[in-house]
């Protein structure tokens, strides 16, 4: 089973080590080239703009700068926010933790896909930019990470946002994690708390041994774990089916 995370904007402010060896070394190249793009758009005035930074986020743009001989941290404590405080890696036991490295899979606009345990600078760069001269990153990291991991197996759990499940879809294989609030007797989509929900879905996930086959296996793991779930009927097309995780409000 592989649990695909989009990465936070938020990020941890200082790592400790320059080593970095990173998961997935067959994106060894592409990574390379958004890095050397990167570094060079910020030491030009359109910085901001390409990026979509605020006049008082300026500091991005100096600390992309220095990313090739910045001190790194894991992905388990770099990412902050509401999905990774509630998913909180670094509260895990050491073998939900273990399970969590080899599950989890977080998408990245300057690393392309990244494991728990991998280390890495903090950095500011979405998947939705258009990075000269590589254009939208989403389409330029496509083919790497399809040929990646388009060569796994099994359940494929997703709970990324539009801007990062652009550049990877699972297919029938792949369950999309949609949150619900009910309220009076209604349904409707939610965004903020979906964060903390699907937070919470992932720890379950990896604190559980359990490693379903099937979306219907999901479903049965999740609700056996006190969540209250509902698996829609399958979209067809070669396309994930979704799973509804209900909260009250």
């Amino acid at each position: 089973m592989l649990i695909l995370l989009p990465p936070s904007e938020g990020k941890a402010e200082r790592g400790t080590s320059r080593v970095r060896r990173l998961s997935f070394p067959e994106l060894a190249g592409p990574r390379e080239k958004v890095l050397d793009a990167l570094v060079s758009l910020c030491h030009t005035p359109e910085a901001r703009d390409v990026l979509g930074l605020s006049d008082g986020q300026a500091g991005e743009i100096e600390r992309n700068r220095g990313l090739p001989a910045a001190r790194t941290l894991p992905v388990a404590d770099l990412y902050t926010g509401v999905l990774y405080d509630n998913l909180g890696l670094g509260t895990l036991s050491p073998e939900a933790r273990r399970r969590a490295d080899r599950r989890i899979v977080v998408f990245s606009g300057l690393w392309g896909l990244l494991r728990p345990s991998d280390r890495v600078p903090p950095y500011r760069l979405s998947m939705g930019v258009r990075l000269p001269p590589m254009g939208g990153l989403a389409a330029f990291w496509r083919p790497s990470i399809s040929a990646v991991l388009d060569a796994t197996k099994g359940l494929v759990v997703d709970m990324r946002s539009a801007t990062y499940a652009a550049a990877w879809q699972p297919g029938e294989r792949g369950v999309a994690v949609r949150v619900l609030r009910e309220a009076a007797g209604k349904r409707t989509v939610v965004s903020h708390m979906a964060k903390a929900t699907r937070g919470v879905v992932a720890r379950s996930l990896v604190e559980t041994p359990d490693r379903p086959r099937t979306a219907g296996d999901l479903a049965d793991l999740l609700a056996g774990l006190g969540h209250r779930v509902e698996l829609a009927a399958p979209a067809g097309g070669n396309r994930p089916r979704t799973l509804d995780v209900i909260v009250d409000e």
